[in-house]
């Protein structure tokens, strides 16, 4: 899959320069961030809309940058941002019960990770414009 994103990438000249495992590592933080996110909204009900809200967010960072050739950078920079804020706040909510829940623990990290990761990839779009 993320051959065939290079390829496409290549006829884009703003998009030529993006670092692939930069934005394979931020799809992936996303995956897991939203699989712990679904895991854990069925555990702990005081965070789950939290859980869900920051699924369904990652959910859909994944998907835009699966499309790359109709990538608006000003919307994918809006996105990152936003996944960055959705994580966090998740993550503070999970950590909060961290103590009660092992599910909420490793769904913290995931959340703080997909941030992370989110953050990186805005970084390297930047270095780009």
């Amino acid at each position: 899959m993320m051959d065939e994103m290079s390829k496409s990438m290549k006829a884009m000249p703003d998009m030529a320069a993006m670092d692939m495992s930069v934005m394979q590592a931020c799809m992936d933080a996303c995956a897991a961030c939203e699989q712990a996110c679904t895991v854990c909204s069925t555990q702990m009900m005081d965070c789950s809309p939290a859980c869900m809200n920051c699924a369904d967010m990652a959910n859909t960072m994944m998907r835009m940058m699966l499309r790359p050739a109709a990538m608006d950078m000003d919307s994918m920079m809006a996105m990152l941002q936003a996944c960055m804020v959705m994580g966090n706040a998740c993550a503070a909510e999970c950590m909060s019960h961290s103590d009660m829940s092992e599910q909420c623990r490793m769904c913290a990290v995931a959340c703080q990770e997909m941030a992370a990761a989110c953050e990186a990839m805005m970084t390297s779009m930047k270095a780009m414009m």
